[in-house]
């Protein structure tokens, strides 16, 4: 019978407790009153001393005046929280998740409690890749709090291969925010880096499904003429891998869409070529459309009467006239066309 195995895997922090705390503004006004009152309690005490000698209610009064003054006072203190729009504050209670608090104002919570740093708010100036950039600047460095507001993420242009194995440069911006901070600081370890990663990883996912390009072809789906979609799709696939996180994508959207240098030179020559035959076979249809409607007025009016071979030579010199990339010279036949 095969023994079980223990295992250290914790299970994950799912659910945000919203913290509702009272008022700090009675707190505060309170604390700092008993913390005079104590203040003259000490004060009396001591002249007490002074005077009376060592008493009782001198020494209880002396006592109880410097315990609140230098020890119960801070900690009353230490529970006042102040907390900006769009702002949040993750509490833990001796290692233990407390609570969030997200309402704006000023707070009372219990003075044991400790906010919890968010990943790179103590270490400003080096974010440990360059997508976080600008998501980084939305954290106050060597502050407790957690920004809730709408964020961008750019990550760096990267070079990889399309469906049909060429190199392209693409870039990409994502709209992000915080919508679980339980999530977000105890499920992973750096929730910015770990959008940066996975957004990468998505990416190379995403484009290595479709091609750069499709001439001549709308049904099928490509980065250049199906943009609309494939940012659909790179949305909600980086949406299933930052789910743990406590994230939500509001918008993902490519920025930047290039072959790489190595063969841009000669996929320029080859749409180019692209062009120009869609453009021949454009100006050969309606040329070709041109001469039998010529013919058609011919024949309907009786204005001549053409055997096979005028026709033949007719259509031939319009077609030159109409396919022509210059100017037709005009030639006057003298004589017949059979001499």
């Amino acid at each position: 019978m095969p023994e079980a195995r223990e295992t250290n895997e914790r299970p994950l922090q799912n659910d945000e407790v919203n913290l509702r705390a009272r008022s700090g503004m009675p707190i505060l006004l309170l604390n700092t009153a008993l913390m005079l009152a104590a203040l003259v309690m000490v004060i009396s005490g001591i002249r007490t001393l002074a005077n009376e000698g060592s008493t009782v209610l001198g020494i209880t009064f002396t006592v109880a005046g410097i315990v609140y003054l230098l020890i119960v006072g801070p900690i009353v203190f230490a529970g006042l929280k102040v907390v900006k729009p769009q702002e949040a504050l993750v509490m833990t209670l001796f290692g233990r998740y407390y609570g969030t608090l997200k309402n704006e104002g000023f707070f009372f919570v219990n003075p044991f409690v400790s906010a919890v740093q968010p990943p790179g708010s103590g270490t400003a100036g080096s974010p440990p890749t360059a997508g976080k950039d600008k998501a980084q600047s939305a954290v106050t460095p060597s502050r407790k709090r957690i920004s809730l507001k709408t964020m961008t993420l750019d990550n760096e242009r990267q070079k990889i291969n399309d469906l049909l194995g060429n190199p392209i440069i693409i870039g990409i911006v994502v709209i992000w925010r915080v919508v679980n901070t339980a999530k977000a600081l105890f499920n992973v370890d750096d929730y910015m880096e770990y959008l940066s990663i996975q957004c990468d990883s998505a990416l190379r996912n995403i484009v290595r499904n479709y091609p750069y390009d499709t001439p001549g072809d709308d049904s099928e789906m490509s980065l250049r003429g199906s943009s609309q979609e494939v940012a659909e799709k790179l949305k909600a696939e980086i949406q299933e891998k930052v789910a743990i996180a406590g994230l939500e994508i509001m918008e993902a959207r490519i920025t930047h869409l290039a072959y790489a240098p190595e063969i841009a030179a000669a996929m320029l020559q080859r749409q180019q070529a692209s062009a120009i035959i869609d453009a021949r076979q454009m100006i050969v249809e309606g040329a070709v459309g041109m001469v039998e409607m010529a013919l058609s007025k011919l024949n309907e009016n009786d204005i001549v009467q053409l055997d096979e071979e005028r026709k033949a030579a007719m259509v031939s010199n319009l077609l030159v006239v109409l396919c022509g990339n210059r100017d037709v010279q005009p030639v006057v036949n003298s004589g017949s066309l059979y001499s």
